[in-house]
Parts: C-alpha cells; sequence; structure tokens
C-alpha cells in the first residue's frame, strides 16, 4: 500500500500572483484616509463573499485499486496526480483484477477501479448497490492471441483462428510437448483461452506466463530470435509500438460476458469502465467529479506508459503528460 504526496497545480501560484498584481496596481494613488480605509472594506467584503458563497467541497481520503500492467498504472497514476492536486489523499493499493477488487470495494478498502475489462462481470456488486458504473475512461481495448509479425508475413493465413491446427507442430516445445503451445496471460486476466481452444478443437496446451512482462519477453524474443510464438495480449499496449504483433482471428464476437462465452467467437472490443464505490459518488468530493470526467485514448495512456517502462517513475510520467495536456486536464476538472 503506498500513501502518495499532495501536490498543488501551478494555477494556484497563478491565482497567489495575479492578486498581488492587483494589489499592487491599488496602491500609492490613495490618500492616507482611504489607506487606513482599505482594509476595513477588505475584511467586510471577504466577510460577504464568505456568507454569499458557499465553501468548496474538501476532497477527502480514497483509494484507488492498481492493478498488474503498465496501462493500468498509467491511467490510475494521471488519475492520482491531478486528485492530488486538488487536496485529495489518495492511497494506491495493489490487488489482482476481478472479484477481489470488487469484495475490497464493498468492504471499503478501495474505492475506484480507472480501467475495468471484465464486461459487466461487476453486476451483484451494483445490484447490492456497493459499487456504481461511472462510465468508459475513452480506452477501447482489444485482447486476442498474437503471433510476431513475422510469421504472419511467412505464414499469412495463419492469422485465421481456423488454421491454427495446420501450424501446431511449430509452436511445441519442452514445456507444450505434442501440443502446441499456448501462452496465456496471468492469472486475474480476462481470458476465454481454455474455452477457445476446446470449442475449435485445438491441438495446443495453455502454459500460463504469469505477468504482462513475461508475455513481452516471450514476444520480444520471438521477434528478434525469428522463433514461433502464440500467447495472449492485448491493446492499449504501448509494447506494440515496438515490436508489432499479428493478431489471430476467430469469428466475429457475440458475448460480453466471459464467463458465458462459448469460446466460438473472438474477444471483443471492450470501451474500458471506470467503476467507484456508492460511498465515493454519493460523497460530493471533487474525486468524484474528476472521476466522472476522466477520459483519455489509447494514444495518450501508450505517452505515459512508455514513459514509465523507459524508465521514469509513474509519478514522473504521469506530471511528464499532465503538464503537456493541460486543456484536456483543466477541462476534467471544470467540468464539475
Amino acid at each position: 500500500m503506498k500513501k502518495l504526496a499532495t501536490r498543488q497545480f501551478g494555477i494556484v501560484s497563478m491565482l497567489a500572483a495575479a492578486g498581488l498584481m492587483v494589489a499592487a496596481c491599488g496602491g500609492g494613488v490613495n490618500s492616507t484616509e482611504s489607506s487606513a480605509a482599505a482594509p476595513a472594506a477588505s475584511t467586510a467584503a471577504s466577510a460577504a463573499a464568505s456568507e454569499a458563497a458557499p465553501a468548496a467541497a474538501e476532497c477527502g481520503d480514497w483509494g484507488v485499486a492498481m492493478h498488474a500492467w503498465v496501462g493500468y498504472t498509467a491511467s490510475a497514476q494521471v488519475l492520482t496526480n491531478v486528485a492530488e492536486s486538488l487536496g485529495c489523499n489518495i492511497t494506491q493499493t495493489t490487488l489482482d483484477e476481478a472479484g477481489v477488487t470488487y469484495d475490497a470495494m464493498e468492504a471499503g478498502s478501495v474505492d475506484v477501479i480507472v480501467e475495468d475489462w471484465g464486461g459487466g462481470r461487476w453486476q451483484e456488486w451494483v445490484d447490492r448497490g456497493a459499487i456504481q458504473e461511472v462510465g468508459s475512461n475513452g480506452n477501447v481495448g482489444l485482447i486476442g492471441m498474437f503471433v510476431p509479425a513475422w510469421m504472419a508475413e511467412e505464414y499469412p493465413d495463419i492469422t485465421d483462428g481456423a488454421n491454427l491446427n495446420k501450424y501446431a507442430d511449430l509452436f511445441k516445445n519442452s514445456e507444450s510437448g505434442d501440443k502446441g503451445a499456448w501462452y496465456e496471460g496471468p492469472p486475474g486476466y480476462t481470458t476465454i483461452g481454455e474455452k477457445l481452444i476446446a470449442a475449435n478443437d485445438l491441438n495446443y496446451k495453455i502454459i500460463s506466463t504469469g505477468s504482462e512482462a513475461a508475455l513481452i519477453e516471450l514476444f520480444s524474443a520471438a521477434a528478434e530470435n525469428k522463433t514461433p510464438a502464440l500467447g495472449y495480449f492485448y491493446e492499449p499496449q504501448n509494447f506494440l509500438a515496438k515490436v508489432p504483433l499479428a493478431r489471430v482471428n476467430f469469428p466475429a464476437n457475440d458475448w460480453t460476458d466471459a464467463e458465458k462465452a462459448s469460446g466460438l467467437t473472438d474477444y471483443p472490443e471492450t470501451p474500458l469502465q471506470k467503476l467507484a464505490t456508492t460511498k465515493l459518488m454519493e460523497s460530493g468530493s471533487p474525486f468524484a467529479s474528476l472521476l466522472t470526467n476522466f477520459s483519455w485514448t489509447n494514444a495518450d495512456q501508450n505517452m505515459v506508459a512508455l514513459d514509465i517502462e523507459s524508465g521514469m517513475t509513474p509519478e514522473e510520467a504521469a506530471q511528464k503528460w499532465i503538464d503537456a495536456n493541460k486543456d484536456k486536464v483543466d477541462a476534467w476538472i471544470a467540468a464539475g
């Protein structure tokens, strides 16, 4: 669990500087009597303004769930940095994707998932009133099975899932035995791999990679050494800009809930969703408004994720993007 320090946006300094400029312009031309009266008038005006305008809502203490892929980290960190600039105290808590996070939200341990690929699997928690759907975060996710680009060039029909058995021998290795190696994502990632193999009678054995880093290592080696590899991957992911992959396609998707998928059709294009606790969304906190308005593109996420993978801390990478996209960030805040 990680407690992050509060940052203040430059706008606070700008407002303070503007106040000093007004004060400077007003001085030096008034009589002694006028100058003496100014503090009293200012005090009275301030008191009247305080009575007329309600105080801004305090942001409060909130928890953001962190999931184990760099794109999620990018989104969550940008949201966190902006929230902290509003005076929020944000705690980031690493949790597995799926039900354990929803349980943690219901228990009050965390309040936000900034990128969920689940396609409605949170519904029972929504029905109980613990969680609310906040809408798309602007990213569009696409999961699938991929091969290195060189394989698609050498074997053009390999990108048709109906032809995978034709190439199963290419993918055999010491882990898969007499079947082709089918590398899956880490536990907790949304997958229908077993269903695809069973429904299409594919001669492949599932091998868990254990982490996103292991998937990246798999495809990096396959691209560099021109060795076969068939593995689970997804976009948005900045890795695809460095090592191109080719998606293996199955018939067009006809499901939204992975648990109900037949395995006969492919993964869907998924607008990635924001989820929050009812406690947060009904709190009146500026963080609830910020989360509602937060939206960016796959390209935005990839820029931050690439900086993280290139050695910047998540906080530094997020702030770099924020500083370069002030208009977008200001819109998230102003819309509240």
